[in-house]
C-alpha cells in the first residue's frame, strides 16, 4: 500500500467532514466502537500523557501553543488537529514535523484486517486511531489533541487526560451539537474526567455555568482564565503581540513577562494565557516546564491560516473565521495592520455555516467582496453567496476559485488596501497555494486532488 492507496483506504468510510452530520447521539458517534478498535490495536493511547483541548474557537491554537512550550521544555510531542490545510499529514505532527508518507501507508496496511472487520468505523474515528498508533510506535511522551467536534462523543474521549482544556464556546455546528450556547456547551464540557483538572477559556455566564457544574460533578480541578490567571498586552504590531501573563495580585511581579507571540488578534492573547495555564496545571501535576521553555515555545509557535499575514503593500491576510464570533473578532484584529485604506474580501463559507450570517457581519465592513467557493464538497455555490448579498443589500462579483478571487483582487487593489481571505480554512488553503504560485515561492505540501 503506497501513501495515496492509504488515503483512499480511510476516506472511502463514513466521512462527517463532507457528507452530511447526523445528530450528535450515540447512534452515529460511538465511543465504544473507538474504544473497540484501539482495543483490538493494543491500546496505543495507554502509551503516552496526553492534553486534550476542546472548544468552538481557539482550540487549535491553544493545541499548537501548547505543543510547542512542551517541545521546548524537551518533551518528544505529538500533535493531533483537524482538519489540514494543504495536506492529510498536518493532522498528525511529531516534534513539529509532519507525519512521514511512508508511515502513514504502513501504518494504515496494518491496521486494514482490523478495520475491513469494522465497516462503520468512520473516517475521523480511522485517523484519530492512526494517530495514536504512529505515537505510540514513535515513543511520544505527551500527546496534544484537539477534539474534532463537540467533545463528549468525540473519537478524542477515549483519552484519559493530564489536563483537560476548553476554548471560548459559542453558536457553531448548531445542527448538530444544539442551537444553544448552553447546549453546545455540555457537548464541549463532556471532555471533563473525574478527577483531571480542567482549564477553560472566559466564557458566557450560561456557558460558564455549565463547565462549573459538570467539574464539580466530577471533582476536577477547575482554573478559569480570567479569574484565575490573567493577561495584559505590551505592544501590537504586524510582526506579532506581546503580553504578560500572571496571577491575580501579581500583576507587578507577572509570573510570565514580556512573553512573545507571533500570532495576530486579540483572541491570540486569550489563547496565550489559556495555553499558559495548561501549562501550569501540569506543573501542577508533576510536568516540569521552565518559564524559558515557555518564552521560546510560544515565540515559535506557527499556526497558517489564522491571521496570516502572507503580503504587504498590499496587505494580503487570510484567516480561517467561520461563524459570527470569529468573524466579529478577525475584522476587529485588522487594526493591527497599519493604515490600510479599502477592505477588499474574498469570501466562501460552507453550507454548514450560516452563510447568511456571516455575510451580514462581514459586508458592512468591507469595499468589495468575491464571492467564491472551495474544492470542498460542502461549499456553498459563490452565486448563490451572491444572491444572499444582493438580498443583504451589497453585491458580491461571482469568482469560481479562490486563486481567481486572489487574481481579481490583487489586480483591484492599491499598495495602500488590504485583501482578506476568510470565511473557510479550505478557501484559506486554496489562496495560500496560489500566493505561493504567484510570488515564485515552493508550493506547501499537498495531496493529489480526488484521493479524499
Amino acid at each position: 500500500m503506497d501513501y495515496e492507496a492509504a488515503l483512499r483506504a480511510i476516506f472511502r468510510r463514513t466521512d462527517f467532514e463532507r457528507q452530511p452530520q447526523p445528530p450528535y447521539a450515540e447512534r452515529s458517534y460511538r465511543l465504544a466502537r473507538m474504544e473497540e478498535l484501539l482495543a483490538q490495536l493494543g491500546n496505543p493511547q495507554r502509551s503516552f500523557a496526553a492534553v486534550h483541548v476542546a472548544g468552538t474557537k481557539g482550540k487549535g491554537s491553544v493545541t499548537a501553543m501548547t505543543e510547542a512550550i512542551l517541545r521546548a521544555a524537551g518533551y518528544r510531542t505529538g500533535m493531533y488537529t483537524s482538519p489540514h490545510l494543504h495536506t492529510f499529514r498536518e493532522r498528525i505532527q511529531a516534534q513539529g514535523r509532519l507525519i512521514p508518507e511512508a508511515d502513514v501507508a504502513r501504518l494504515v496496511e496494518r491496521m486494514a484486517p482490523i478495520l475491513d472487520a469494522r465497516p462503520e468505523v468512520t473516517v475521523f474515528e480511522t485517523i484519530t486511531a492512526l494517530a495514536m498508533c504512529y505515537f505510540a510506535e514513535i515513543g511520544v511522551q505527551v500527546g496534544v489533541f484537539e477534539v474534532g467536534m463537540g467533545g463528549r462523543l468525540d473519537a478524542t474521549n477515549v483519552l484519559h487526560p493530564l489536563v483537560s482544556v476548553i476554548t471560548s464556546i459559542s453558536l457553531d455546528h448548531v445542527k448538530v451539537l444544539g442551537e444553544t450556547v448552553t447546549a453546545i456547551a455540555g457537548e464541549k464540557a463532556g471532555i471533563i474526567k473525574q478527577g483531571v483538572p480542567v482549564v477553560t477559556a472566559p466564557q458566557t455566564p450560561e456557558a460558564l455555568a455549565v463547565v462549573r457544574q459538570i467539574a464539580a460533578e466530577r471533582d476536577a480541578r477547575l482554573v478559569e482564565v480570567g479569574r484565575d490567571w490573567r493577561w495584559r498586552v505590551r505592544a501590537v504590531s504586524a510582526d506579532g503581540q506581546r503580553l504578560d501573563v500572571f496571577r491575580p495580585g501579581s500583576e507587578e511581579a507577572p509570573e510570565y513577562a514580556d512573553l512573545h507571540i507571533p500570532l495576530l488578534g486579540m483572541h491570540q492573547q486569550e489563547n496565550a494565557c489559556v495555553a499558559v495555564a495548561a501549562i501550569e496545571a501540569l506543573k501542577v501535576g508533576g510536568t516540569e516546564v521552565s518559564a524559558d521553555a515557555v518564552h521560546r515555545g510560544l515565540e515559535a509557535v506557527w499556526w497558517p491560516g489564522r491571521l496570516e499575514v502572507l503580503g504587504r503593500r498590499p496587505w494580503v491576510v487570510v484567516d480561517g473565521a467561520h461563524n459570527v464570533y470569529s468573524l466579529e473578532r478577525l475584522l476587529g484584529a485588522l487594526g493591527a495592520l497599519d493604515g490600510f485604506r479599502r477592505l477588499i474580501v474574498i469570501v466562501g463559507i460552507g453550507v454548514t455555516h450560516s452563510p447568511r450570517d456571516l455575510l451580514a457581519t462581514l459586508l458592512p465592513a468591507a469595499d468589495t467582496v468575491y464571492a467564491t467557493r472551495s474544492r470542498h464538497a460542502k461549499a456553498t455555490p459563490p452565486e448563490e453567496l451572491a444572491a444572499i448579498s444582493q438580498e443583504l443589500g451589497r453585491g458580491a462579483i461571482v469568482t469560481q476559485t479562490p486563486a481567481q478571487a486572489l487574481s481579481a483582487a490583487l489586480r483591484e487593489a492599491g499598495p495602500d488596501d488590504l485583501v482578506l481571505a476568510t470565511g473557510s480554512l479550505f478557501v484559506v488553503a486554496e489562496v495560500r497555494e496560489a500566493w505561493a504560485t504567484r510570488q515564485g515561492l515552493p508550493p506547501p505540501p499537498s495531496d493529489r486532488p480526488g484521493v479524499y
